[in-house]
């Protein structure tokens, strides 16, 4: 009621209720608030706002305009807590910049806060902010409990810091994912259809993984003799119905979560792993494109997509397509040679597609790092790159997913990544020529990018510098209506082939089938867009807090680094712990992305933090 109240004061409201009226006269006895005629007005000296606590900050949110929030310290958050309304009174600053401190909390939320015992005393993990309570003593050093934010009575123990089995614990309870370990939902399912599904049986239909896949979405086929490529993706409509229980805990979860040694899936194993899962030799529902190509223009001049019933005749991993593509074909069975004789093929054209492609879009030399655990303690990274059977899938999934955004109405669910602003680019030129590289702003966005790829491949930074040029582009996100993706450099974009791990696959593939678009696209695209932002953090953080338990046990141990943040004296590994981000303890000021040889000097497990020194 309160945060609807000031709402109505700060908007100039006259009409007000008899509660809302009892409310603002407590309010007037303290001057909080002023009455001005026949209205109310809140005192200039104070500020009512939502506490938004991040990882280094504190936010105070206006109720009205984001334009008018605060930065405040930790210090002054007053037992404030994430979510709490509060009532701050501004304090003068001479150096002109807005300060307030909190003097009131008027709706506190009542939450679980994750807390680790330090010295005796609460420290809350995500912002080791120190929390005054007795109850500390009870516990031993470095035990991680979950507690109530208002009394700090004890919730959960979940285990001590030593062990780094509690790490998947901690990032779970941070981003209040601890639901997806619960035991999954009972489904019955089994192929079913009574309606007559197009049989492509006898197809030659393989699918391209990870070795350790176990979600098999997608499966392709080519007919070299018509030029026709077969997309399938799993029929995962079929089994999960809008609206059911399966669905809503789908919705819920919005996307699987992929740690370094498990999956948490959005759908129960029994689909994600089985009925749903393209596996090989057994018979599945799919939905597929039919993609009749035209080589000379390089696109496609006709798409169908129907309901269909496949059977992949191989699951391949990308690392044997990669050695068929270089021509070592190693030992192949029959079926084997028939699916080969149409991936080499299709590979050549393909290339021929991507590069169209990248006339418009870009091509990023990006890597992955995938951390490699033994009992649970970090071992060795593998750093994956993109390779030719990688860009094979990669076209494939492209085309579906372009023809898929076709056949949706105006609105609808894209993929959409918007044009960076003009200040991001500008910031990106400066950047490149700090480093060295002559580039100049061009006549648009892309014939900037381009030109300072161009220039990149010369300076022997080219890696770097498309790290920099991520960094200036827009977050993608999806959206109800359509305003193209301007990274991949296509009009129009939705996502189609991940239903099992994606939910807006699944809404996509419930829309192209039904010719209905749901009554609340707008808040199923925001919150998905926002969810899978949630899991990319949460992930994040369960491997920094591997990588700073991992440098808890090698302290002085010599490290290759490059400077990343020359504000916060940032350096990524560059070598063994590819990706361990580490601070400089006694940087100089050097430039970005200088390699330099640094020693481990501390790291905290809690808070993720590496401190190195550099070795003159």
């Amino acid at each position: 009621m309160l945060k609807e109240l000031f709402v109505k004061i700060q908007t100039n409201c006259k009409d007000y209720s008899k509660e809302e009226l009892i409310e603002i006269e407590k309010f007037l006895k303290d001057e909080i608030v002023i009455k001005n005629d026949d209205s109310f007005e809140l005192n200039s000296k104070y500020k009512i706002a939502l506490v938004k606590v991040g990882k280094n900050l504190v936010i105070l949110e206006d109720l009205i305009s984001e334009h008018k929030n605060i930065k405040i310290e930790f210090d002054d958050l007053n037992g404030a807590y994430d979510g709490d309304l509060v009532l701050a009174k501004r304090v003068f600053n001479p150096r002109s910049r807005t300060k307030a401190k909190i003097v009131q909390i008027l709706d506190g939320k009542k939450n679980d806060v994750l807390v680790y015992i330090k010295d005796k005393a609460f420290y809350t993990v995500k912002e080791n902010i120190k929390l005054e309570n007795n109850n500390a003593l009870k516990y031993n050093e470095g035990d991680v409990l979950l507690v109530d934010n208002k009394s700090l009575e004890l919730i959960k123990n979940l285990g001590n810091i030593k062990d780094p089995e509690i790490d998947e614990l901690i990032s779970l309870n941070l981003y209040n994912e601890t639901y997806r370990l619960e035991k999954h939902l009972e489904v019955i399912a089994n192929m079913d259809d009574p309606k007559q599904r197009v049989d492509l049986r006898d197809l030659y239909f393989c699918t391209i993984d990870p070795n350790s896949a176990k979600d098999h979405d997608d499966a392709i086929y080519f007919d070299k003799k018509e030029n026709i490529l077969y997309v399938a993706i799993a029929d995962v409509s079929y089994f999960v119905k809008e609206g059911s229980e399966l669905d809503l805990l789908a919705f819920k979860k919005s996307t699987s979560v992929y740690l370094p040694t498990k999956v948490l899936p959005m759908l129960p194993p029994i689909l994600s792993e089985e009925m749903c899962s393209l596996k090989e030799g057994v018979d599945r529902y799919s939905y597929v494109f039919k993609l009749h190509l035209d080589l000379e223009n390089l696109s496609v001049k006709k798409a169908e997509l129907f309901e269909a019933i496949i059977n992949s005749h191989k699951n391949f991993s990308y690392g044997r397509i990669d050695r068929v593509i270089e021509g070592h074909l190693d030992q192949y069975s029959k079926t084997e040679k028939t699916i080969f004789d149409y991936l080499i093929p299709l590979y050549e054209l393909t290339k021929k597609f991507r590069k169209r492609r990248l006339l418009k879009g870009y091509d990023f030399r990006t890597t992955e790092n995938r951390l490699k655990l033994k009992n649970d303690n970090l071992e060795s990274i593998e750093v994956e790159t993109s390779t030719a059977s990688h860009q094979l899938v990669e076209e494939c999934m492209l085309l579906a997913n372009i023809e898929a955004s076709k056949k949706v109405n105006t609105v609808g669910i894209y993929r959409i990544h918007e044009e960076p602003p003009f200040k991001a680019i500008s910031k990106l030129v400066d950047d490149v020529n700090i480093l060295g590289v002559n580039v100049k702003l061009q006549s648009d966005v892309h014939d900037t990018i381009v030109h300072i790829q161009e220039k990149a491949k010369v300076s022997m930074m080219g890696a770097e510098i498309d790290e920099l040029i991520i960094q200036a582009q827009t977050q993608a996100k999806y959206s109800s209506k359509n305003l193209g993706h301007f990274g991949l450099g296509f009009s129009s974009y939705s996502h189609f082939t991940s239903p099992i791990r994606r939910y807006s696959d699944l809404v996509l593939h419930r829309i192209l089938k039904t010719k209905q678009t749901p009554k609340n696209i707008e808040d199923i695209c925001e919150h998905i867009s926002l969810n899978e932002r949630k899991i990319d953090q949460l992930v994040w953080d369960f491997e920094d807090r591997k990588y700073a338990r991992w440098a808890s046990l090698n302290i002085d141990e010599e490290i290759k680094v490059k400077i990343v943040d020359t504000e916060k004296a940032k350096a990524v590994c560059y070598e063994k712990m590819f990706g361990m981000k580490v601070i400089i303890e006694n940087y100089k000021g050097q430039k970005l992305f200088t390699k330099l040889r640094v020693r481990i000097k501390s790291a905290d497990i809690v808070t993720k933090v590496i401190v190195a020194t550099i070795k003159y």
